[in-house]
């Protein structure tokens, strides 16, 4: 069985955005891959900073995952930092990277667009991404449409390894982007992240969602008019999460008139709270007992050390570096 790859981010409140654009077809995948999935503690240092929030961010990262039917028993859920073969791959990947490529990557970007600091850990990032990537051997990684870079990354770097030290030294990865969710729309209709502040947390009570789901922004059409859903950032996340069926019958209403934005809310909040009313339930339960999550996380940390210490044996013995005893 081929075998799937992705992780996330434990920085803050999970919100709706990384449910549709990752989380949702990343577990799609354990139907039919072997699946990893790991919570990117070491990735999450580049911003945070505080230990004791590390630690619960990552606790509510993997109650999250649990919650939305993330089995145990038949995936690998684990840590990223409970792997340490993670770091002794990424400096052998380090040695074949130009400094050009880190250059050019997303997450310095991003800094520099946000007019941050740009440490050696921002720099780092693609190469701690693609042994991520490349550790576990994995055939297919789902990721959002601002994150294939990185995959790419590590399919170029993987490429360049098997010319040097042999064809099959290391697995070169399949990128898997879902277009239709690649960009899931904030507030203001920009894309979905924390950084921006328009997101919609996962978590919270039915109240909050609905005042949240409120603050969308709108046009200024009058009720009584038509309105193109197209350009209306309700409906574009709303046709996210709704059936085909319940996305004509909407669209059908605001091209009719005699329906307003508020209207069109209400429609999202029921559809939102249709998703999340359930899981919100398994995830209090999961949090409420931190014990059971570190039970999860130390066999799937113990799974994927076994899996990371072939690809780290082979890659030891191609590069001529001493084997480990």
């Amino acid at each position: 069985m081929q075998r799937a790859l992705t992780g996330i981010k434990p920085t803050g409140n999970v919100h709706i955005g990384n449910y549709l654009g990752m989380i949702r077809p990343a577990l799609e995948l354990q139907e039919h891959y072997e699946a990893f999935y790991f919570i990117a503690d070491y990735h999450a240092m580049t911003t945070v900073n505080d230990g004791s929030v590390l630690r619960k961010f990552t606790l509510e990262t993997a109650a999250t995952w649990l919650a939305f039917g993330l089995d145990p028993s038949r995936t690998v859920l684990f840590r990223q930092s409970a792997v340490p073969e993670v770091c002794e791959l990424a400096w052998m990947l380090a040695c074949q990277m130009p400094v050009g490529m880190l250059e050019r990557g997303h997450a310095v970007k991003a800094a520099r667009d946000d007019n941050r600091e740009i440490n050696a850990g921002i720099m780092y990032y693609p190469v701690l991404m693609a042994a991520d990537i490349l550790l576990y051997d994995s055939n297919v990684v789902p990721v959002g449409q601002d994150q294939q870079q990185h995959v790419e990354i590590a399919r170029d770097v993987a490429q360049k390894v098997n010319h040097l030290w042999g064809e099959d030294t290391l697995v070169v990865p399949e990128v898997q982007v879902r277009p239709q969710v690649a960009v899931v729309p904030g507030l203001d209709g920009r894309k979905m992240s924390k950084s921006y502040g328009n997101e919609i947390a996962l978590w919270g009570s039915s109240k909050a969602l609905e005042k949240r789901i409120g603050r969308i922004v709108t046009d200024s059409t009058p009720l009584e008019e038509p309105k193109d859903p197209d350009t209306d950032n309700v409906f574009n996340l709303y046709q996210l999460l709704a059936t085909p069926e319940q996305v004509e019958e909407l669209r059908s209403r605001y091209l009719a008139g005699g329906f307003g934005y508020g209207h069109a809310k209400q429609e999202l909040y029921k559809a939102m709270e249709s998703l999340l009313a359930e899981p919100r339930e398994r995830y209090d339960s999961w949090l409420a007992q931190p014990s059971r999550i570190e039970e999860v996380l130390e066999d799937g940390a113990r799974r994927a050390r076994t899996a990371a210490a072939r690809t780290l044996a082979r890659v030891r013995g191609r590069a001529g570096v001493t084997p480990l005893t």
